[in-house]
């Protein structure tokens, strides 16, 4: 059986030795990281899945802004190794986006892999610019709200 819940303030060392497990302890060094030094994360979308109290997936997302509009940052997301391939991913994309809809949010940004994020919706996003030295064929952005990308281009900076 499995549990999801929001991450609490005592899941925190849990969750980031996972994401240090699945991307190496440098991933701090992206440049997503400096949108979100000094920011809270949106706790109602960041999820743990556990199967008999073992943490199995993660996700958080951060509140940023493009051209003064509210938008969800994503990620990371991630699968213990040894879960991967069982959709786990994929329930917490579905449930935190969903939440995400419910809560208001009109528009999802992510720096991922275009292929894999397709699947959920995602497209390559034009005009949008992460903090160097991001690929922009790697960011992607989903609408919650039909039309919430139109218009809003330029850099992506933290909330404020």
């Amino acid at each position: 059986m499995y549990q999801l819940e929001e991450e609490t303030d005592e899941d925190w060392w849990e969750v980031e030795a996972l994401y240090d497990l699945c991307f190496a302890p440098g991933r701090t060094a992206l440049s997503s990281y400096r949108l979100r030094d000094g920011v809270d994360p949106v706790r109602p979308l960041c999820l743990t899945l556990r199967q008999d109290g073992i943490l199995a997936a993660v996700i958080r997302y951060w509140p940023v802004q493009v051209a003064g509009q509210r938008v969800l940052l994503l990620g990371p997301i991630a699968v213990h190794p040894t879960r991967q391939g069982e959709g786990l991913g994929g329930l917490l994309m579905h449930e935190s986006l969903a939440e995400a809809y419910r809560l208001g949010w009109e528009r999802v940004l992510l720096v991922g892999d275009a292929p894999y994020y397709a699947r959920f919706g995602f497209e390559k996003l034009e005009g949008v610019e992460m903090p160097p030295p991001t690929n922009p064929d790697r960011v992607l952005g989903l609408e919650l709200v039909p039309g919430a990308w139109e218009g809003v281009r330029g850099p992506v900076e933290k909330a404020g």
